[in-house]
């Protein structure tokens, strides 16, 4: 039992004396807090790449909505006319469908593939072929649905997810390799001579 401005009610497990001028009594709580027995459930870690194809860039979210698709879609394509990508979605209710469009009918499949490896409640992959992230990423994000981008890149991947009786959700990712050490002087200057050849610096 606890008591809420002096009336007694009814909260299983904790008893809280609630005053609305001195606020909570912690003399009654702490010895029925450490009695609280919470309902928790077996979970699995678990580590999986994504299969990785030369020359291809990708880029993994998490987003709601059966919306997404058609919005991912249209986002891309008005980003980039002529866009050759693929995109999956794994639906995480009703029929829980991995969901695909795209315009490259490999990449589409390749997108579907990845999608059901890594089968992680409302997450998405999207797979580029001769365009980069960056030429996409800031249309992906403002698209209402989209909740959080895990990783843009054309490095392998390994998702970490979480699985549960439930289903499964994304923890994170491992994106490419281990750093070799600190960019020198001459290493920023092949950094900076790149950018301005490939033509994303002036």
């Amino acid at each position: 039992m606890s008591r809420l401005n002096g009336k007694k009610q009814d909260y299983p497990g904790i008893k809280a004396v609630y005053n609305s001028q001195a606020g909570y009594n912690t003399s009654d709580t702490l010895s029925d807090l450490s009695r609280l027995k919470l309902n928790s459930k077996d979970m699995e870690l678990k580590t999986i790449p994504i299969p990785h194809r030369e020359g291809l860039n990708l880029i993994l979210g998490q987003s709601h909505f059966i919306k997404t698709v058609e919005d991912l879609h249209e986002a891309i394509f008005n980003a980039v006319p002529g866009a050759k990508f693929g995109l999956a979605f794994c639906e995480a209710s009703d029929a829980c469908l991995i969901r695909h469009s795209g315009t490259d009918p490999e990449l589409v499949q390749l997108a579907q593939d990845s999608a059901v490896v890594i089968g992680a409640g409302h997450s998405f992959i999207v797979l580029l072929r001769d365009i980069y992230p960056i030429n996409v990423l800031g249309a992906i994000c403002a698209v209402p649905e989209v909740c959080h981008i895990f990783c843009a890149t054309a490095n392998p991947v390994e998702v970490i997810v979480a699985q549960t009786e439930q289903g499964r959700g994304i923890l994170g990712v491992v994106d490419g390799f281990l750093p070799k050490g600190v960019e020198s002087e001459a290493d920023i200057a092949k950094r900076k001579a790149f950018l301005r050849q490939i033509g994303y610096k002036a």
